[in-house]
């Protein structure tokens, strides 16, 4: 029961698995934060766009 219990405690191969999935999810927090910052951008471009051209077609 004790040699079981230490190699237990010795085994680190799910603390890679957990570095890996909080790494991951740092990068997912990365790309939502910067697609929104992209899309709120994009969103004021095209309604620019689209003031523009609606000025330039109303005589």
């Amino acid at each position: 029961m004790k040699t079981t219990l230490s190699s237990f405690f010795k085994d680190e191969s799910g603390a890679t698995a957990i570095e890996y999935g909080l790494i991951a999810a740092l990068v997912s927090v990365a790309a939502i934060a910067a697609l929104g910052s992209l899309g709120n951008s994009l969103g004021i471009m095209f309604n620019s766009v689209a003031g523009e051209l609606s000025n330039a077609v109303s005589p």
